[in-house]
C-alpha cells in the first residue's frame, strides 16, 4: 500500500476537499474526454456537456460550491491553478453559456445555471459523492458519460475504478516498496526490523519516484502553503461569505494573545492558528488537504506552534509531514478521511491522529509511541459526525479544527509519558471507525439533515 505524502497533502482551494476539489478535477478530467471524442469522431457538429450531483454533493454541493468547482474543471481549471486567484470574480466570467471545447460548429457548451443538476434523488450506491457528466448531440442524445465519485481529500475515481476495488485507492503491488506497511501492526514491525523511523521508511518509499532533493522541495512548498494558510488568517477580517454572517475569530483572538500573552495558554494558541486556516478555507482560499479540507486546520496548527513556540527546525517539518502522512496513508487505505462516508471522525480525528503522530516523532517518540498516539486522538473522535449548518465548512467545523488541534496535542504528550505499550491498537480503532461510519445514519454524514443543521431555531 502506498499513497505518497505529496498526494495526501494537496495545495488547492476552499471550501472543500470532496465537495469542490474533487468534483473540480472530475470536471476537468471529463473535459478532457470530450476533446478526445471530438478528435476521434471529427464531430461535425457540436453539443451540450451536463453533470447531474449525487448525494452528498446534492444535498450540501450548493454550500460547499459544487456547482462552481465543476463550471471550473470543465473549463480547463485544477485547484492548484486557482490557489493566488480571486475565484469569485473567475466563477462570475464563466458563469453564462459559453463554450468549453471544439470551435466553429463543434462547440461544446455549458450553461452552468442549467447544466449542472442538484439532484436530490437515491444515491449512487458505490459512494455518496457521486457525479454523472454527460456529453448531447444536438439532438440530446447521449455520446459520452462517465461517472466519478469524489472520495475524500480531493482523491477521485471512476465508477470502473471503484468497482474493481475493495479499498477506492489506485495503489501499486507491495512489493514495489521497500517498506510497504498497509496497517500499523506491519508499520511496526518493519520499523522494528530496519531499525528505522517511520518517517525514514515513508522517505524510502517515496525515492522510487522522486528523489530527496524533489520530495524535500514538495515537503516544503507544502509547509509554506500551511504557513501561509495560517498566517493571512490571522491577519485578516470581516464576513465569512455563505449567508450565516459569521465574522472571522482569529485574528481578534490572535491579537488579545498578543497583547496579553501572560494569561494566554496552549489550547488559545492552537485555536487561533487552526480557526486561522480554517477561516481561509471557509472564504474558499488557498489551502493544503490535511488531509481535508474540512479539516485543514488540525495540522498546520500543531506543527505551527512547535515551530513558533519550540524551536522546530526545517529537518523537524520534513520528519512531521513524512510521519503524519505514514498514518494518513494506512487510515485512508483501511477505512475513509471522507465526511460523506464516516462522518467528521473521519476528517478531524483522522487530522488529530496524524498530527499526534507528527508532533511526539519531532519530540523524539519512538514508532511505537508515535503510534499510541495516533491512536489516543483518533479513539476520542469516534463517532463524530459531520452536520454542517447550511452545508457550509464553518459551524461547527471551524471550532472543531481548533478542538482537534488541542487532542493531536494532548494525545503526543500523553504518548511520550508511556513507553509505546497500550490496550488499543491503532488498527481497531481505524477498524471501529469505518464499522461507526457504516451504522452512521445517512443524515450525519455531511447532508445537513440532521444534528446542527436542523437544530437552528429562527426567531
Amino acid at each position: 500500500m502506498f499513497i505518497s505524502v505529496l498526494e495526501l497533502f494537496k495545495i488547492g482551494i476552499g471550501p472543500s476537499s470532496s465537495h469542490t476539489m474533487g468534483p473540480m478535477l472530475a470536471a476537468r478530467d471529463f473535459l478532457g474526454r470530450i476533446q478526445q471524442y471530438l478528435t476521434d469522431h471529427n464531430a461535425s457538429h457540436g453539443g451540450r456537456v451536463r453533470c447531474l450531483l449525487k448525494g452528498s454533493l446534492a444535498f450540501t454541493g450548493k454550500g460547499h460550491a459544487t456547482d462552481h468547482a465543476v463550471a471550473l474543471g470543465l473549463h480547463g481549471y485544477t485547484p492548484e491553478d486557482l490557489a493566488e486567484r480571486s475565484v469569485s470574480r473567475l466563477v462570475e466570467e464563466l458563469w453564462h453559456d459559453r463554450p468549453i471545447a471544439g470551435h466553429g460548429a463543434q462547440r461544446v457548451m455549458l450553461a452552468p445555471e442549467v447544466d449542472i443538476v442538484f439532484d436530490r434523488g437515491k444515491p449512487l450506491p458505490q459512494h455518496p459523492n457521486g457525479m454523472i457528466f454527460e456529453l448531447t448531440g444536438q439532438s440530446g442524445e447521449v455520446v459520452l458519460t462517465e461517472t466519478y465519485f469524489s472520495i475524500g481529500g480531493g482523491f477521485i475515481n471512476t465508477l470502473a475504478e471503484i468497482s474493481q476495488l475493495v479499498a477506492p485507492l489506485r495503489m501499486e503491488p507491495a512489493v514495489s516498496y521497500p517498506h510497504a506497511f498497509d496497517s500499523a501492526a506491519s508499520m511496526l514491525r518493519m520499523a522494528e526490523d530496519s531499525g528505522l523511523s517511520i518517517a525514514a521508511m515513508k522517505r524510502t518509499n517515496e525515492q522510487r519516484h522522486l528523489s530527496d532533493a524533489e520530495l524535500d522541495q514538495g515537503l516544503d512548498k507544502i509547509w509554506q502553503c500551511m504557513c501561509h494558510c495560517v498566517e493571512k488568517g490571522l491577519a485578516t477580517e470581516g464576513i465569512l461569505p455563505g449567508g450565516l454572517a459569521l465574522p472571522r475569530r482569529a485574528k481578534p483572538l490572535y491579537e488579545q494573545l498578543q497583547s496579553h500573552p501572560q494569561t494566554a495558554n496552549l489550547n488559545d494558541w492552537l485555536c487561533a492558528y487552526a480557526m486561522a486556516v480554517n477561516e481561509e478555507n471557509a472564504a474558499g482560499h488557498m489551502v493544503v488537504t490535511a488531509p481535508t479540507n474540512g479539516a485543514a486546520g488540525v495540522i498546520p496548527a500543531v506543527l505551527y506552534h512547535f515551530i513558533t513556540h519550540e524551536g522546530g527546525n526545517l529537518e523537524q517539518i520534513r520528519e512531521f509531514l513524512l510521519t503524519a502522512s505514514a498514518i494518513g496513508g494506512i487510515i485512508k487505505y483501511r477505512s475513509s478521511i471522507s465526511g460523506a462516508e464516516v462522518g467528521c471522525q473521519g476528517e478531524v480525528g483522522s487530522a488529530a491522529s496524524m498530527a499526534a503522530a507528527g508532533l511526539c516523532a519531532v519530540r523524539g517518540g519512538t514508532p511505537q509511541q508515535i503510534e499510541n498516539a495516533a491512536e489516543i486522538a483518533l479513539e476520542h473522535h469516534l463517532g463524530m459526525t459531520c452536520d454542517p449548518v447550511n452545508g457550509l465548512v464553518q459551524v461547527p467545523c471551524i471550532e472543531r479544527n481548533g478542538f482537534g488541534a488541542i487532542k493531536a496535542h494532548t494525545a503526543a504528550s500523553l504518548a511520550l509519558r508511556g513507553t509505546g505499550q497500550h490496550f488499543m491498537p491503532l488498527d481497531s480503532c481505524i477498524a471501529a471507525m469505518k464499522q461507526t461510519g457504516l451504522e452512521m445514519s445517512e443524515k450525519y454524514k455531511e447532508t445537513s439533515l440532521g444534528g446542527l443543521a436542523v437544530s437552528i431555531t429562527e426567531c
